[in-house]
């Protein structure tokens, strides 16, 4: 499929031919829905704990005798249905990633990339750099797009200056091309990509 390539000024300059395969699928929202929670899984902590009875701090001694007070049986003060007692099927700390079938992801993100491209939020940009590495510059840039929404900007490489300045923006991401995350993509209201990044994601995804 032709697109179409905009400068840093955000005037049309060209077309470039994009891989069907990758930007102009059929949208697969069951592996997208499957993708975006894999990722939100493997990225919990799982670090809640509680006591149980066994671990909280107290006496095991019986508070009272068994009989002949009128009150229910105690066996101890650390008992759960008393204040300060153990917690019943608290949380423990557990490992919630899992791992998606590599086939499965890939074919998820590009059924995300082609939502993108269908619906035209998806921009392709010729490649630039910020040699300051300042937000502002990157800023004053980005306003010849649509600034303020939720943005991604997918680079060719890792481009260390431009991460730089695109840290203190609150409402852009970046990811590079051969790491992308189906949930910062799925719900991106713009998608800037760079040209090069495009032509490197024909074959990166050319076999998946």
């Amino acid at each position: 499929m032709n697109y179409k390539v905009y400068s840093k000024d955000g005037k049309e300059l060209r077309s470039i031919n994009l891989d069907d395969n990758i930007f102009n699928l059929p949208v697969n929202e069951d592996l997208i829905w499957y993708a975006i929670n894999n990722e939100l899984a493997n990225k919990r902590q799982g670090n809640a704990c509680t006591k149980g009875r066994a671990e909280v701090h107290g006496s095991n001694v019986k508070p009272y005798k068994q009989k002949g007070t009128g009150r229910a049986r105690r066996g101890d003060n650390k008992s759960p249905i008393l204040v300060g007692g153990g917690t019943i099927f608290g949380p423990k700390p557990r490992d919630f990633s899992y791992s998606m079938p590599k086939k499965a992801k890939r074919l998820a993100l590009k059924s995300i990339l082609s939502l993108k491209a269908q619906s035209q939020i998806l921009k392709i940009v010729e490649d630039f750099s910020i040699e300051s590495g300042k937000t502002k510059d990157l800023v004053k840039l980005l306003e010849n797009f649509e600034p303020g929404l939720r943005t991604v900007l997918i680079l060719k490489d890792d481009d260390p200056m431009i991460k730089r300045a695109a840290a203190n923006i609150p409402w852009l991401k970046y990811l590079s091309f051969n790491r992308l995350s189906a949930h910062e993509l799925f719900y991106a209201r713009q998608v800037l990509m760079l040209e090069t990044a495009a032509k490197n994601l024909n074959d990166f995804y050319k076999e998946a």
